[in-house]
């Protein structure tokens, strides 16, 4: 194994359950109505092309748009309109990073490990600035109009770090991006803990990731 390729949210931060409930009851949204549109907006279109979380998550339409369509659907408690405008941020500021696998990916490409993150993104803000030194190569879907689990990012990704699909790991909190990147050939693990990701990938690696 030469390369780690990791998530973003849910790998490198927090679960994202918490944090977006959080932000709801603080909108003053019913968070169980929140997951019931976005299960409908996933769904609207048997054609992928035409759907508007995952056109959003390759850049293909705008945060605003998005947040007007997306806010038309979503009820406060109280009955007062939800203020859409820049909600995608507001959502995302409550997702906190994750020390512990942030460093274990640092400890990795300490041991020689090319590293890159690739994340499905919503047009929200990355800290980057607590990346330097930590990516050999980032990946985001909206800057390249691709998104997990499609396999043209998964073999994008591997160009970038010159490696064949099993020469590399891929760490994702999400069941459909294991499984489409199992079927490029990478060796995937799904996260759910540190601890049991720190055991799996000193065993695929053969070294101390601690």
């Amino acid at each position: 194994m030469r390369a780690l390729i990791v998530d973003w949210g849910g790998v490198l931060t927090n679960a994202l359950r918490e944090p977006f409930e959080r932000w709801a009851e603080d909108e003053g949204v019913d968070h169980d109505h929140y997951l019931s549109v976005l299960k409908d907006l996933l769904g609207q279109n048997t054609y992928d092309a035409l759907n508007p979380i995952h056109a959003l998550e390759r850049g293909e339409v705008s945060n605003p748009d998005f947040e007007k369509m997306l806010g038309a659907k979503l009820k406060r408690t109280d009955g007062k309109p939800l203020d859409s405008v820049g909600m995608l941020e507001r959502m995302f500021s409550y997702i906190e990073h994750a020390p512990n696998m942030n460093a274990l990916v640092r400890r990795a490409r300490e041991k020689g490990i090319a590293t890159a993150l690739l994340s499905n993104s919503w047009g929200n803000t990355y800290p980057r600035d607590l990346w330097d030194g930590m990516f050999d190569h980032v990946v985001i879907s909206g800057e390249v109009g691709m998104r997990k689990p499609e396999a043209e990012i998964f073999h994008y990704t591997l160009g970038l770090l010159q490696v064949e699909p099993s020469e590399a790991v891929f760490v994702d909190d999400l069941v459909k991006n294991i499984e489409g990147a199992r079927a490029v050939g990478l060796v995937a693990v799904h996260h759910r803990e540190y601890e049991s990701t720190l055991l799996e990938l000193e065993a695929l690696f053969g070294c101390s990731l601690t």
